[in-house]
Order: C-alpha cells, then structure tokens, then sequence
C-alpha cells in the first residue's frame, strides 16, 4: 500500500499563511523528488513547487516564488510547503506527487498522487 497524503488546507483570509504535508506511508520519500500541484475548477494541474531527492533543489512556479517554500523532513517521511502572503488566485486543490530523483515541470512525469488538499484564500 503506497499512499501520499496532504493535509493542511483550509480557509484563510489574503495575506495569510498556511503550511502544507505531503506524508509518505509504504515507501520512503527521501527516495523520490516530490512536486507541489495545484488545481483550480476548470483549470489545468499548475506546478507549484518542487524538492529533488538526490541534491535536494528546489524549484518554484513564478506565481509563487517569494511567498511559498518547499521543505523536506526525512525522519518525518513528510515533505512540506509553506504558504506566505496568500491570495485569492492561490485558491485550488493541491496535490502533492513523487517522481524519482528529478524535479520535471510537468504533473505527467509523476507516478505517485495524494488525494489533494483544498486551500480557500478568501477575497
């Protein structure tokens, strides 16, 4: 049973903060390059952000670059983005994926999907 799942998501109002979890269970994360996807009704999956497993770069979306940060816990098997200075066009679904070692733009090049997590940035 290999699962991804978020977990974070809510309500909040613009200029708020939310953290994001991307969890693990059946298979180590630290092993897979894990990207942040976000979809909003009506709209393509939107990359977000990304950690790579084997040097641990990071990459952002310019939509979110300065306000969001993606982290990794390995002991925690969880990867993690923080949400900054939310705005109403920030609201979506978001998925977190697994994808070997890389860090590819695009959602096709991931294997593995969590369920998704709704934000909601109020206007």
């Amino acid at each position: 049973q290999l699962q991804l799942v978020e977990s974070g998501g809510g309500l909040v109002q613009p200029g708020g903060s939310l953290r994001l979890s991307c969890a693990a269970f059946g298979f180590t994360l630290d092993y897979y390059a894990i990207g942040w996807f976000r979809q909003a009704p009506g709209k393509d999956r939107e990359g977000v952000s990304c950690i790579s497993s084997s040097d641990g770069t990071t990459y952002y979306g310019d939509s979110v670059k300065g306000r969001f940060t993606i982290s990794r816990d390995n002991a925690k098997n969880t990867v993690y983005l923080q949400m900054n200075s939310l705005k109403p066009e920030d609201t979506a679904v978001y998925y977190c994926g697994a994808q070997g070692v890389g860090c590819p733009p695009s959602p096709y090049e991931y294997v593995y999907w969590g369920q998704g997590t709704q934000v909601t940035v109020s206007s």
